[in-house]
């Protein structure tokens, strides 16, 4: 019986390795247009190629709890900045502590850097406190008259979509007192009449003491004369306003644009309640504004709090959003509301996304100052960047002397690799800096250089494996096919051990070595990417060729270079029949 007949797909896709070729030339032309129409030709650099901004953060000291600044703390404040900056997208931005009371942010050149250094160091605590009293921006000296807010260009809230008309919370602003006096007088009194969570529940002769706020006289006349002396014209002042001041304890603050200052009561709802927060475009209103969600907890005080306003008169029902120790707005609140806030007003889309991305990523736990602000140029890390690729050139010529010298023909399909390989790698690094923020430094490039020789060595793994079968007496286009399952076991198991050590590097360390790691791991998944759809298929097109088929000299397969052993032929068993005469 005659044995069944071979398929052609039985010998690995021998005979279609133009799809594999086809697959893959396409994904070239895709990342390669994809490049060009995205507008980003190269890919972005690291801030030891392209320069940028180094700023040293010296953490402050807190009044009363000189013990605030810690390592955890420290390390808090590194994750939560981090985590801001990477929001905006700067690619490659560093953050590390130096010291007990340090930290150190190098910021990249480009087009968010400058958005970026505006936020490393906002402490951003927020907090919703009540309104209880409201004037003018500037100071009151006896007997004059304080000005008038203008109440308008100013950011304004809306609690929710039910919320009172933003400016008619700045309306409720534009009541001056008639002297410091007439100021003072109004503090001691919104302080008494804020006694209880719920005032509808206490009794009126209850309101007339101070003691009921727990606020002795002594600390009411020293609030009292911080009022009418703040000066919210005064940006030093402005920023000042609120410093020291504990959550629990009523405080004075100025508006964002210094044209208004307040006296609020205890926060009652903290930055920390707020689950998420967006940049939107209300396109009814046209305006930007940022819309948050509270916790469960937080929802639970954001109504107990409106319950209340709700039922004061102008200006104690609004409701001031403080961020920083500046009021960014205080809408007026008519009736409960829960769920949700919106913060609204002349907001630009930068500084929109500027607030949510700090109210996403959390309150720092320490407040910082600007200590050193350095521009890092690109000079020294160009010079180095220049030795790194002439050091890559040698050692690329130099595998190119060695694959023409030993493997001959073979070295051209190597190259054609080689090729392949380096398109891909390039046009995805530059892809990837828009898409996830990778930037290329010092240490990325050592990774790609790296790279060349782990994907020279898969080819030589597989051409190996070629010459080997030729030796025991096969001819090429056999050899091609038989040497590919055992070329594929090994270069799998390189390449997934170099691939597990890019990752486990990547994952355990930071800044610029994740850089190294990073692109040592893409390199690697492109090289079998590449020895599949690309060194293999040409290869068997290759064998089909008469030059490499009658195995020339310069073809790298020639089987008498090799000590090729004589064509195994299948010898025919010969039965001889012998007679034998028969004894008599």
């Amino acid at each position: 019986m005659a044995a069944p007949k071979k398929g052609r797909g039985s010998t690995g896709g021998q005979g279609r390795p133009g799809r594999a070729l086809a697959l893959i030339l396409i994904a070239m032309v895709a990342l390669t247009g994809g490049m060009f129409l995205s507008g980003h030709t190269t890919p972005r650099l690291g801030i030891d190629l392209a320069g940028g901004t180094s700023i040293t953060l010296k953490a402050k000291s807190q009044p009363g709890k000189p013990e605030a600044i810690n390592e955890t703390n420290m390390n808090t404040a590194v994750s939560i900045i981090e985590r801001r900056v990477n929001g905006l997208g700067v690619s490659e931005a560093e953050v590390q502590t130096q010291g007990a009371s340090n930290i150190i942010v190098n910021i990249p050149k480009g087009t968010n850097s400058k958005q970026a250094r505006e936020q490393v160091g906002t402490t951003a605590q927020l907090y919703f406190r009540p309104v209880l009293t409201v004037t003018g921006g500037e100071p009151t000296p006896e007997g004059s008259a304080s000005p008038s807010p203008s109440g308008s260009g100013k950011p304004s809230a809306t609690p929710s979509a039910k919320a009172s008309d933003p400016e008619t919370a700045s309306d409720a602003k534009s009541t001056p007192s008639a002297s410091a006096t007439t100021q003072g007088r109004a503090v001691t009194g919104a302080l008494k009449k804020d006694t209880t969570p719920t005032p509808s529940a206490s009794a009126p002769g209850a309101a007339e003491t101070p003691a009921a706020t727990g606020t002795p006289d002594a600390a009411t006349a020293a609030l009292e004369k911080k009022f009418t002396a703040l000066n919210c014209t005064d940006e030093a002042a402005r920023a000042k306003a609120g410093d020291g001041v504990k959550p629990e304890d009523p405080t004075v603050a100025c508006s964002s644009e210094g044209d208004a200052k307040y006296l609020l009561g205890p926060a009652e709802v903290s930055g920390t309640d707020v689950d998420d927060a967006k940049a939107q475009f209300d396109q009814q209103r046209g305006i930007w504004l940022v819309s948050m969600e509270f916790t469960d907890k937080g929802s639970k005080k954001f109504q107990t709090i409106t319950k209340k306003l709700s039922t004061q008169q102008s200006p104690q029902n609004q409701f001031a959003i403080s961020l920083d120790g500046e009021v960014v707005s205080a809408p007026q609140v008519n009736e409960t509301l829960s769920g949700s806030a919106e913060i609204s007003g002349s907001f630009t889309q930068q500084s929109a996304e500027d607030l949510a991305n700090v109210l996403s990523y959390g309150a720092l736990p320490l407040s910082f100052s600007e200590d050193t602000v350095t521009t890092v140029t690109a000079a020294l890390g160009g010079e180095q960047l220049e030795a790194g690729l002439i050091a890559g050139a040698i050692g690329l010529a130099l595998v190119v002397i060695y694959l023409v010298a030993y493997y001959r023909g073979l070295a051209f399909i190597a190259l054609l690799s080689l090729l392949a390989s380096g398109v891909l790698t390039y046009t995805i690094m530059a892809l990837l800096g828009p898409a996830i923020g990778f930037a290329l430094n010092l240490p990325a490039v050592c990774g790609a250089i790296v790279a060349i020789g782990i994907t020279a060595d898969s080819f030589i793994v597989y051409f190996e494996r070629i010459r080997d079968e030729i030796r025991e007496g096969r001819t090429l286009r056999p050899a091609v096919e038989r040497a590919w399952p055992r070329a594929r076991r090994t270069i799998l198991v390189s390449d997934f051990v170099s691939f597990l050590a890019a990752a486990v590097l990547f994952l355990v360390t930071v800044g610029k070595v994740q850089g190294f790691a990073f692109t040592l791991g893409l390199t690697t998944l492109l090289d079998v990417v590449v020895v599949f759809l690309f060194t293999k298929p040409v290869m068997t097109l290759m064998a089909r060729t008469k030059f490499f088929a009658s195995g020339h000299p310069w073809s790298g397969l020639d089987p008498k270079r090799l000590g090729a052993k004589p064509p195994l032929r299948r010898s025919r068993r010969v039965n001889v029949r012998t007679d034998h005469p028969k004894e008599a």
